[in-house]
């Protein structure tokens, strides 16, 4: 079993849980993932790896609540054990010596480009952060974010915290004053790695994005988390998680994911029902 030994609560929907996963740990690179289940029965979902640690046999997962098992995640303690976490999955991020490089995290996948940011550092690269989320609350690690980038912006959509702007304004600003940045990593829900993709292909800086397509197995056998890259079918889990953003047919992927809305609706409802009925 895979014991939870720290929790963090890092903004109102958004928890940090630190897992006993050795093997795990081991092995874990930036840009992988982890397959968990938080119950013999549940289903299995897919975390980005934010963090491990190889002497403590731990791995660090940030989880936002917006569904049924994210809702049981959260709610779990110390102490306690997951059922399943299989990883580590996916390629590791492609670190290399590339000189000056932008990193862009939205919301959740600010814990995604973290370890990204650190191995790039380390690899010699002038790293450049940007991250942003709706507002205030939603906002996490900046602290620790500083402490792997050379620069570091801040964003909220409304204007509640840092500078008012989405996250490809900053970006498309580097890029017009001419930095020479040569990759860039963009992380976060799919429709702003969407235009953080269309914000840099005019200025021809190769893209690179994380894919979070839905996924049952995580292992290449179930197709589900198919998409459709430079006109190719390629599946997230085993071919990524991380393709080339300006080869993403966005409009399929972001159709694919609202294929089991009403379904991840239902099951929402009804586990709150169900929670409301055990305190009544």
């Amino acid at each position: 079993m895979y014991r939870i030994v720290h929790k963090e609560v890092l903004t109102p929907v958004t928890k940090l849980f630190v897992i006993e996963a050795p093997e795990v740990a081991r092995k874990a690179q930036a840009g992988q993932f982890v397959m968990v289940r938080v119950h013999e029965k549940g289903e299995r979902i897919p975390l980005t790896i934010a963090d491990y640690d190889r002497q403590a046999g731990t791995i660090t997962l940030i989880a936002q609540e917006v569904g049924k098992t994210t809702h049981m995640l959260g709610s779990m303690a110390v102490g306690e054990s997951l059922a399943s976490f299989t990883g580590p999955l996916g390629r590791p991020t492609e670190i290399a010596s590339y000189g000056t490089v932008a990193l862009v995290g939205g919301g959740l996948g600010i814990a995604a480009i973290y370890p990204i940011c650190r191995a790039l550092r380390e690899a010699g690269n002038e790293v450049i952060g940007i991250i942003g989320a709706r507002n205030a609350d939603l906002l996490f690690w900046e602290d620790k974010m500083r402490t792997v980038t050379d620069e570091l912006i801040v964003c909220t959509d409304d204007g509640s915290y840092a500078r008012k702007a989405v996250v490809t304004v900053p970006l498309k600003e580097l890029l017009d004053a001419g930095r020479p940045i040569r990759r860039i990593w963009g992380i976060g829900p799919a429709i702003m790695m969407k235009f953080v993709s269309l914000t840099s292909q005019p200025y021809g800086v190769p893209t690179i994005v994380s894919l979070n397509s839905i996924m049952v197995d995580g292992t290449g056998m179930c197709g589900a988390c198919r998409v459709s890259v430079g006109g190719r079918t390629q599946f997230a889990c085993v071919d990524g998680p991380e393709f080339d953003g300006h080869q993403v047919d966005w409009d399929l992927l972001l159709t694919r994911q609202r294929i089991y809305v009403d379904l991840e609706k239902q099951a929402m409802e009804a586990y709150v029902a169900a929670v409301a009925s055990q305190h009544a």
